[in-house]
């Protein structure tokens, strides 16, 4: 197998596959849950707006796929109200969710305030039942800077995050290696366990390939495992399945 049919089958066993359009509907989410289990491997997790957790759950319960359920709360603005992501928080989980992405308030980081991201990022850790994660969305490209993208992101390891995620994909500035690094410069200071997911802009394996270089060189070959990596992704999908089926039937065991 070369180099790149190893890197499609990496990037789809950390895939957080991903619809959030404003007209989903329910058979939009049946579909994209029979696209996340392929003939190569099953994706990760399905990423969807809460409305659509339910319909997610049953599907994927239905086709025995071994999928997790991931949803968006406090989206996509990130405000500075933890009790808006507490609530949201819980019914996700209520409904089916194993795994909650919650934007940071990265507004009010800027402007000087810590404590509200603290308070939104243990009240969603406090109201997750075990087994399930916290990835803490920083939207880093809107931070821009540096220090600040380092200390969005070590509030939230402070806190309980189970992965630092890197964007909502609905900024003009999404997932870079730069801020990717910083995050994984902050997990390795934290001697954390905590996890990395990048999202938004990562459209072809050779997308994927960068962010797997970039781990593999910080963290050790092993680290980037599907509980400590992940790529949020909607149609990252279409081009590992083109690089996969131009290969020996052998890269994959089957699904």
């Amino acid at each position: 197998m070369d180099t790149t049919a190893r890197t499609a089958l990496r990037a789809l066993a950390a895939l957080d596959l991903t619809s959030l359009n404003d007209g989903d509907t329910p058979d939009d989410i049946i579909a994209l849950c029979a696209r996340a289990c392929t003939s190569y491997g099953a994706a990760a997790a399905v990423c969807v707006y809460p409305e659509h957790v339910s319909t997610a759950r049953r599907a994927l319960m239905d086709a025995g796929a071994p999928v997790r359920v991931a949803t968006v709360v406090n989206f996509p603005d990130g405000s500075s109200d933890p009790a808006r992501a507490e609530r949201e928080t819980r019914r996700a989980i209520a409904a089916g969710a194993n795994e909650i992405d919650v934007v940071f308030p990265w507004r009010a980081l800027i402007a000087g305030d810590a404590a509200v991201g603290a308070r939104v990022v243990s009240d969603c850790k406090a109201a997750l039942p075990a087994g399930a994660l916290l990835k803490v969305i920083l939207e880093t490209g809107e931070l821009k800077d540096a220090a600040l993208i380092r200390r969005a992101a070590d509030i939230a390891l402070a806190h309980g995050a189970d992965f630092l995620k890197t964007s909502t994909g609905k900024v003009p500035v999404n997932a870079t290696p730069d801020a990717a690094r910083i995050l994984l410069q902050a997990i390795l200071a934290a001697k954390s366990p905590c996890g990395l997911k990048v999202a938004g802009g990562v459209r072809r394996v050779a997308d994927a390939a960068v962010y797997f270089d970039l781990v593999d060189a910080m963290m050790g070959a092993h680290w980037a495992t599907p509980a400590r990596f992940r790529i949020g992704a909607s149609g990252l999908l279409d081009d590992i399945l083109a690089v996969l089926s131009g290969t020996s039937a052998a890269v994959g065991a089957g699904y």
